[in-house]
């Protein structure tokens, strides 16, 4: 009993201590690059996948503690048809910020278009619990797992017949 006022505080304190890292606020964007993201953005949204991600690693390398610009690498990504390489973007977008709702959209995405259909609707249970499902990001997700897969375009030069030796 006489250790309970010094234990109570001791708690307290922890407590309150352990809310404060959460709480935290991001840092804000580096003005250059903003610009570059920007930049990106448009050459993405006129389908110059390069150019974009050149533009995002640029960003990135100006403020690399930014986890906009790893979402936007993994947009980058997914648009180039590379949808491994995007989920890793947008994991480690989730190791920064675990309630990013963008990342989680883009990963979840990314999961439906590589076929992982039952980890994409995790992803999207995840997204209605944190932001409903009315929010643009559950409606993204939605569309991508009634999309299903993308098929895989094989070239002609890619399927290349083997001889086959018949003895006579």
């Amino acid at each position: 009993m006489r250790y309970f006022p010094a234990a109570f505080a001791l708690s307290l304190a922890l407590a309150v201590t352990g809310s404060m890292g959460q709480a935290r606020m991001l840092d804000p964007v580096d003005p250059r690059a903003a610009e570059l993201l920007d930049s990106g953005r448009a050459e993405l949204a006129h389908g110059d996948v390069e150019a974009a991600t050149d533009a995002f690693e640029s960003a990135l390398t100006v403020d690399p503690g930014y986890a906009g610009t790893l979402v936007a690498l993994g947009d980058a990504a997914r648009k180039a048809g590379l949808q491994g390489k995007a989920i890793h973007y947008y994991r480690v977008a989730l190791e920064r910020d675990p309630n990013d709702v963008t990342a989680i959209a883009g990963e979840g995405s990314a999961m439906a278009e590589k076929g992982a259909l039952d980890k994409a609707r995790a992803n999207l249970v995840r997204l209605e619990g944190l932001c409903g499902k009315g929010c643009a990001e559950t409606r993204v997700l939605t569309e991508a797992i009634a999309k299903g897969p993308t098929a895989k375009v094989v070239s002609a030069e890619a399927v290349k017949p083997q001889p086959v030796a018949q003895s006579n």
